[in-house]
């Protein structure tokens, strides 16, 4: 059963454990791990369930947030914008297959529900993502940003070729006001195919240049009267920069770099510096190692909140189901090959084998935590034979291809193979992430938690790491194992959103009740049938 409203206020929970006030949830919590120990003596595995308890304080009061993109006159940016003013408007457009409305299909918060629980009858009572806790709305969100590209956002769309033609025209005057900012551009990082774009970049040390995007923030913010700001790396892939004592190892060092001209720091972790200087939590939406370890230490210091690595939007994502589906089945994937071809600016972009080998690279690793999970079939160090290929094809635009070719070992040395073909709308599929990403991370901004015995609240470590269910490659605290099953991302984010609302974890053990209930009834009425013919 779905119950579709969107007023969070309707879901009260009656518990003591939950206090509401005009400001906060506070909840007391329990949470429960299972400690696995060795027996040293027999070999034997030792479980022991250890309980921590916590309390939890959600912020209600959902602030004016304003966005600024990296790279906002890009296909994503230009499409995040040019939707959320259609959503906004309401607005529609006829088609081949008939009118079309703006909708947030493809987010997670905006378009999917989560069960709550079972209502009187002993239905699943299901309920919009977004009404859990209060979130922010998508179109209230303010944006701006940047871009090396002078172009204003309606011909940044009108460039894209991704939204429909009827749709563009109804948002091009809006689109045509917003006019992206001068970016950072060290032209060794990107493509030199991206030359022709770079019209529109700031000048000076780089010491001035992350000074001048700091003052952005700060005018921004200002101008926008946004209470938070987020900033979203949507730019160009750029190659892998090292990573060296000195250099980029701390946080001192990091600031010392920029200070000195370093050739290796990037555009990327420039922007990262900026936005943790400033207060602002900042996501990297390509697969570059942005976040070098100088720049994670400078959030935790600066106590702002970091996500990355890379959209997960098309191709991987399936990726991440099918190889999940498979190693949960007892079925051996042994071979994974993967073939792209895409025609829009990333693509010519990715065209370079330095910005390619940084996709490559995310790509690469969805699989490893689902295959280490699995020592029956695969012994420590093994994995499946995996290639990834990416060609760029100007002519099939923002309209990705992907081919994929799973080889799998099966009962008694059987063999099977999956062959799929899979359309990928590149950023019609990575802008509502790109919206989840920014709601979410809003809203992590939002919850304090303690211990019992601790005296102060804390919020959340500076890497978002439940942010993985949006992303290719996950960044997550040191000494923490990386979750690329893609089920398993989002029941955390789930069950996380329940803890803050004093709700356990979501589990299926009641269908075990509701199969023997319902088979305990099947037979009855079964006898009852025979009785009346035997009667």
């Amino acid at each position: 059963m779905s119950y579709n409203f969107q007023n969070t206020n309707l879901i009260k929970v009656d518990s003591p454990d939950v206090k509401y006030t005009e400001s906060h949830i506070t909840t007391n919590y329990t949470y429960t791990e299972t400690s696995v120990k060795t027996n040293q003596a027999d070999g034997s595995l030792l479980c022991v369930p250890k309980t921590q308890k916590y309390q939890i304080k959600t912020k209600t009061t959902v602030p004016k947030v304003g966005v600024m993109f990296v790279g906002w006159g890009g296909n994503n940016g230009s499409t995040v914008t040019a939707g959320i003013i259609a959503n906004k408007k309401g607005l529609s457009w006829r088609t081949p297959r008939g009118t079309q409305k703006a909708n947030y299909f493809g987010s997670l918060t905006q378009a999917s529900t989560v069960r709550l629980g079972l209502d009187e009858e002993g239905s699943d009572v299901y309920v919009p993502f977004s009404s859990v806790l209060p979130m922010a709305r998508p179109d209230d969100l303010v944006i701006g940003g940047w871009d090396i590209s002078d172009m204003h956002l309606g011909d940044a769309m009108r460039r894209s070729a991704v939204l429909p033609i009827l749709l563009q025209d109804q948002v091009m005057e809006e689109m045509s006001t917003f006019q992206p900012l001068p970016s950072v551009y060290f032209p060794d990082f990107i493509a030199a195919n991206q030359s022709t774009r770079a019209n529109n970049v700031l000048k000076g040390s780089k010491q001035e240049q992350l000074d001048k995007v700091r003052q952005d923030i700060r005018e921004f913010k200002a101008a926008k009267g946004v209470e938070t700001v987020i900033v979203l790396w949507t730019a160009n892939t750029e190659r892998f920069c090292e990573i060296r004592e000195g250099l980029n190892d701390t946080a001192d060092a990091l600031l010392a770099s920029v200070k000195r001209g370093e050739e290796e720091v990037s555009p990327s972790t420039v922007f990262a510096i900026a936005a943790a200087l400033e207060g602002c939590s900042y996501i990297n939406g390509s697969p570059q190692n942005t976040f070098v370890p100088g720049a994670v230490e400078l959030a935790q210091r600066c106590k702002t909140f970091i996500g990355g690595d890379d959209f997960k939007s098309g191709q991987t994502k399936m990726k991440s189901v099918l190889v999940d589906f498979l190693v949960s089945a007892g079925i051996k994937p042994v071979s994974i090959v993967s073939y792209n071809h895409l025609g829009n600016n990333d693509g010519k972009n990715l065209s370079a084998p330095r910005q390619f080998r940084s996709k490559e690279i995310s790509k690469s690793n969805v699989v490893d935590d689902m295959v280490a999970s699995n020592g029956i079939m695969f012994d420590e160090g093994e994995h499946p034979d995996h290639c990834v290929v990416i060609k760029y094809v100007p002519y099939v635009g923002d309209s990705k291809r992907a081919l994929d070719e799973y080889t799998s070992e099966i009962f008694c040395g059987g063999i099977n193979t999956i062959s799929m073909h899979n359309t990928c709308e590149d950023s019609l599929l990575a802008a509502p992430l790109i919206i989840d990403l920014i709601l979410l991370t809003e809203l992590l901004e939002r919850i304090t938690i303690r211990k019992n015995d601790s005296e102060e609240f804390e919020g959340f470590h500076s890497i978002l790491s439940l942010l993985s269910f949006l992303i290719k490659a996950p960044l997550v605290p040191q000494n923490t194992p990386v979750i690329n099953a893609l089920f398993s991302q989002r029941q955390a984010i789930v069950n996380t959103m329940r803890a803050c609302i004093g709700l356990q974890p979501d589990h299926s053990m009641h269908l075990q009740h509701r199969l023997q209930t319902a088979g305990m009834q099947a037979a009855e009425a079964n006898k009852a049938a025979l009785d009346s013919v035997f009667a």
